[in-house]
């Protein structure tokens, strides 16, 4: 079966709209992840780079101003990034300037951010190593979480069970909140108990009173006396014999 010229043309055309559409794709990708223009070649070191790749976007002032170009490890505790950063932003990037790995939203791929350095600071140069703040761990605090929420629960429980005795009488405060009777004898016993207070203070009073009247009286004052001069006399002896004892220790 020979090809007509119309079909030919056809076919000539879908291929060059191919071609245009494969080489506007790569000049689409290439803008966006910064393969064309001048470039310059930074570092940053992170003990976890938290799931970044390669091609994931670098952003500075919330704006994409590079690419990750390479990753490797350095040691079993670091992890370096190679990041191709726009050589027209090379004079914003000094070399205080610090990198962090974010997300783009809540749920978006990982990426460099940038914050911008001093602007009293010497500008980075091709090769610097700028310097780096490490992620947070994910996965410990989710373990802390669960941690958390297993204790809440567990306390949540005890305390559950704790309400559930004291609203069905059990232990003494559900006893006391239960039972009305045992309510009324606690509280008949603090009343006898105030009573009793109430009355030895009444008969306390009434002995100091009577001691009082005793020590006034002309028979009994005599007797007082005595007992005052022999409270005297005990408490020079006790004194003097503390005095002889310093003196002793002393020597």
């Amino acid at each position: 079966m020979n090809t007509t010229i119309g079909q030919k043309v056809k076919t000539g055309i879908f291929v060059i709209i191919s071609l245009a559409l494969l080489l506007g794709l790569i000049f689409f990708i290439g803008k966006q992840k910064k393969l064309f223009g001048d470039t310059f070649v930074v570092y940053a070191e992170f003990k976890n780079i938290s799931g970044t790749r390669e091609g994931n976007f670098v952003r500075f002032a919330g704006i994409n101003i590079g690419t990750v170009e390479g990753i490797s490890i350095t040691s079993d505790t670091c992890v370096q990034l190679t990041l191709s950063i726009e050589k027209k932003i090379q004079p914003f990037i000094k070399t205080d300037a610090v990198a962090s790995i974010g997300s783009d939203g809540l749920m978006g791929d990982k990426l460099i951010l940038i914050a911008p350095g001093t602007s009293t600071s010497p500008v980075a140069k091709n090769g610097s190593k700028l310097l780096s703040t490490n992620p947070v761990d994910v996965d410990l605090i989710m373990n802390n979480i669960s941690k958390i929420s297993t204790n809440a629960s567990v306390v949540t429980d005890g305390l559950a069970d704790i309400v559930a005795k004291i609203n069905s009488g059990k232990g003494t405060v559900g006893r006391l909140l239960a039972d009305d009777k045992l309510a009324d004898r606690l509280e008949s016993t603090i009343v006898a108990a105030k009573q009793t207070a109430a009355s030895i203070n009444k008969t306390s009073n009434a002995a100091n009173e009577t001691l009082k009247a005793a020590k006034s009286n002309f028979l009994l004052r005599g007797y007082f006396k005595k007992k005052e001069k022999q409270r005297i006399k005990d408490s020079t002896k006790k004194a003097d014999k503390a005095l002889l004892n310093e003196k002793k220790n002393k020597e």
